[in-house]
């Protein structure tokens, strides 16, 4: 597998940087390298928040992915999403949850822009708002087919308490559903 250059926006307490943090360690117990960098703001919540996910077989000498590079951003944030969306290269995807981000029509000519309402889907299908950044995970995994479905799932759930294994199965479960229909 080559480089994989990943991005993924909301505002703080979204699950931005968990679901980055998941990706990263998964490739590194893969025998690969796996880097996530983070920006946000002094707020602890609401602040625009990013995570650029690097995922190579070769070892990872630059931290941070040039404008123009990432392949796929994810985001669930207005604020966030106009903020960074020009770090993705022309062509690229980005997944939006359209009840809070808005692409304009030159957004949708420059990227493939694929709407799937991630909040509603943990809050309303899983039952726990709080899944959402699984979802997600879920969904730009299955998009670029970056780490094995089994390993990512494994280290995911090495990271949140054993109660709540089984709900966040299902977060995942649900993400790559919608975003396999998503690509139909």
């Amino acid at each position: 597998m080559s480089k994989t250059l990943m991005r993924f926006t909301g505002v703080g307490g979204q699950g931005v940087l968990l679901a980055g943090e998941i990706f990263a360690a998964a490739k590194i117990k893969t025998g690969g390298h796996g880097l996530k960098t983070a920006t946000y703001t002094s707020q602890v919540r609401g602040g625009p928040t990013v995570v650029d996910i690097q995922l190579d077989d070769e070892e990872i000498y630059y931290p941070y992915a040039n404008d123009g590079e990432i392949g796929f951003m994810l985001s669930v944030a207005d604020v966030s999403y106009n903020s960074f969306k020009n770090g993705v290269m022309p062509g690229g995807t980005i997944v939006v949850d359209p009840n809070l981000v808005h692409p304009t029509d030159a957004d949708r000519k420059m990227w493939k822009i694929h709407e799937i309402p991630i909040i509603t889907i943990a809050k309303e299908e899983v039952g726990n708002v709080i899944t959402q950044s699984v979802v997600a995970l879920a969904i730009a995994n299955t998009m670029m087919n970056a780490i094995d479905k089994d390993t990512l799932i494994a280290t995911m759930l090495s990271k949140v308490p054993a109660k709540v294994h089984e709900v966040n199965k299902t977060a995942y479960e649900l993400g790559e559903k919608y975003a396999k229909e998503a690509m139909a």
